[in-house]
């Protein structure tokens, strides 16, 4: 099994679930805020929010990989202040990876939360809050755990698009062997090479199966949202 692929292409899987998984963890709070600020909320400035979480899926990654840079690069403002407080630097490291994959996901995760936040009655909502819960008990008791086939389908499908990001990641971060190559880049690199089809094919099948894996379990939880939006 060890020999299916080379080391450097195990690095590469390996480096590409870090990066979906802190991608993942990092980005489900804001989607989930996001999400039901859209489903809920009615406020000025609504379609603004709206539009911004879901540029990232009509915007050229490289676009997306590009202002990245410019925010989050050791001369932007972000990237600076980053640093500075936290010690994180961004540019050609992992953590800008995880970073484009977060920005690029984020709207399939926001999408997915706030069809199941919109599929909740909100009358069981209403009728907590009469009765004295707070507005965080209602999350917490009702919205949270009627909505979690939603938020785990979300963050499903933001790992997956973690796992295969390409423009925005390579925009930004570069392709840098076992720093930044993640499987979509090793993919692209191997093709470069003579005789690197092979491996880019073994690659390529990692690929969709985990794409194919997540798709059926997103497919899954959003078949139970819709049967409850349909009582």
């Amino acid at each position: 099994m060890t020999d299916w692929l080379g080391p450097a292409e195990w690095t590469a899987l390996w480096l590409s679930l870090k990066v979906a998984f802190w991608a993942t963890l990092l980005s489900l709070p804001f989607g989930f805020a996001a999400a039901y600020a859209l489903a809920r909320g009615n406020f000025f400035g609504r379609q603004a929010l709206n539009v911004l979480v879901h540029l990232p899926l009509v915007m050229p990654p490289v676009v997306t990989g590009y202002l990245l840079l410019l925010g989050f690069g050791r001369s932007g403002p972000l990237g600076e202040l980053f640093e500075d407080l936290f010690g994180v630097i961004f540019a050609f490291r992992w953590t800008g990876a995880a970073l484009a994959a977060a920005i690029m996901g984020f709207p399939l995760m926001v999408r997915a939360i706030r069809l199941s936040l919109e599929a909740i009655d909100t009358g069981i909502e209403e009728a907590a809050a009469t009765l004295g819960s707070s507005k965080w008990k209602v999350l917490r008791t009702i919205t949270l755990p009627l909505a979690w086939p939603g938020i785990l389908a979300g963050a499903i499908l933001g790992f997956a698009k973690g796992m295969g990001e390409f423009g925005a990641t390579i925009t930004f971060v570069s392709n840098i062997p076992g720093q930044t190559q993640t499987l979509a880049l090793s993919i692209d690199t191997l093709l470069e090479i003579p005789g690197g089809e092979p491996l880019a094919l073994r690659l390529a099948l990692v690929s969709i199966a985990i794409a194919a894996c997540a798709l059926i379990v997103s497919e899954v939880l959003a078949q139970r949202v819709s049967k409850r939006r349909a009582l």
